[in-house]
């Protein structure tokens, strides 16, 4: 699928810089003309000679001394997609903050095609506030994101912030320059609704949003349209459609105006919203005997009761064992459940992995290992695009 396209792979320092030349050699394999830049902490743990054999080219190392008068904005406008892997969180602080000091990062600041980092750090690095930052940043620019995942790191360490594996970016390759021309609509809801007590109070839970957002983005990767119904402000990918909401009554009557093929309901809409809102903030001195409450809309019924009825996944977060949510699918008549326990480490709130389990329509559980959520995301559209096809 690769056959003739230009793809431009930027090595950053790292020591998974040793997969980037398996990633080379897959890219090869798959028909890419592939050209690569090394920055100088690259060469500290992959020589250049390795990708010239690999690719039948030198690699590009520096802004001065290259034959081209500008060889980062050359090999810009040469390729159809740019790879970092590894982007190590040095890279993505230059680049999120347009910084252009060496060859990789003026390149990527000049690239107008899709880019696509596959970060490598430390789990420390990976969740510092400062990292985190710098990915918002560049999610909300455009730039494309696989993994890391969960896993051996350098030293002995496990944890997150383990590159992808090269097949996995490869594949990730093929689907940014061959979009999904199926022509499905895909709605992903995310978030936990607001219900207001008054104007500076609410109900709420717990969601991150983090599940629903990589679902949201891993479809869009594919090529697919989608549309995020969302109560958060968690950048989304730059062709994904975001609606934002607030309350269960917003997240209802937001579904309600999309014609959709897919429906993927990530988010934790409350279950009871007060039965009135005080205009103005209510008072510690005035006190609050009781709060009534009275049931939100059921935006996942409302779905499945279309006609046509769309593809349904609902989302169950529960605590306790899986019957619960076993009764919840077949009640609900959804076409997959994906059911967490949140009290299981790193599946709970706020975690970049989970473990789910996916229930079907016939109540038959699928448990599926921890994982990123990222990983969960390619997952599950891949089991929702093979149960489709079967259903033709």
């Amino acid at each position: 699928m690769l056959q003739g396209r230009r793809v431009l792979l930027a090595v950053t320092g790292g020591v998974a810089a040793y997969k980037s030349a398996f990633l080379a050699r897959r890219l090869v394999e798959a028909g890419a003309e592939v050209k690569v830049i090394l920055t100088e902490s690259a060469r500290e743990f992959i020589g250049p000679q390795t990708f010239a054999a690999i690719t039948g080219a030198q690699p590009h190392m520096s802004l001065f001394g290259e034959p081209s008068v500008s060889p980062h904005t050359d090999l810009a406008r040469w390729c159809e997609v740019v790879i970092v892997a590894p982007a190590t969180a040095s890279t993505i602080g230059k680049v999120a903050n347009g910084i252009s000091s060496d060859l990789v990062s003026a390149t990527l600041l000049s690239a107008g095609s899709p880019v696509l980092l596959a970060p490598a750090m430390h789990t420390e690095m990976w969740e510092h506030p400062a990292t985190q930052r710098n990915i918002k940043t560049l999610e909300s620019d455009g730039y494309l994101f696989i993994g890391p995942v969960a896993g051996a790191l350098a030293g002995g360490d496990v944890g997150m912030g383990r590159v992808s594996e090269p097949d996995e970016i490869v594949e990730a390759i093929e689907r940014i320059l061959s979009p999904d021309e199926s022509g499905l609509r895909v709605l992903v809801t995310a978030g936990g609704t607001r219900e207001p007590l008054d104007p500076v109070r609410y109900l709420g839970n717990r969601s991150s949003v983090k599940m629903g957002h990589a679902i949201a983005n891993e479809a869009a990767l594919r090529g697919i349209r989608v549309t995020l119904v969302t109560a958060s402000n968690m950048a989304a990918g730059p062709t994904v459609t975001v609606v934002a909401v607030e309350t269960a009554d917003e997240m209802a009557e937001a579904v309600f105006g999309e014609d959709i093929d897919v429906a993927i309901m990530a988010a934790a809409v409350a279950d009871f919203q007060p039965s009135k809102s005080s205009e103005g903030k209510i008072s510690r001195t005035d006190g609050l005997d009781s709060i009534e409450l009275i049931p939100t809309p059921d935006v996942l019924a409302s779905v499945v009761a279309r006609d046509p009825k769309p593809f349904v996944v609902g989302f169950a977060a529960e605590t306790g064992g899986v019957e619960r949510a076993i009764e919840k699918a077949l009640e609900k008549k959804v076409d997959l459940l994906v059911y967490n326990d949140i009290t299981e480490p790193g599946s709970g709130f706020e975690t970049d992995t989970n473990r789910v389990v996916l229930i079907d329509s016939k109540g038959t559980t699928d448990a599926w290992p921890l994982m990123s959520k990222q990983e969960v995301a390619s997952l599950l559209l891949d089991r929702i695009a093979t149960m489709m096809a079967a259903r033709g």
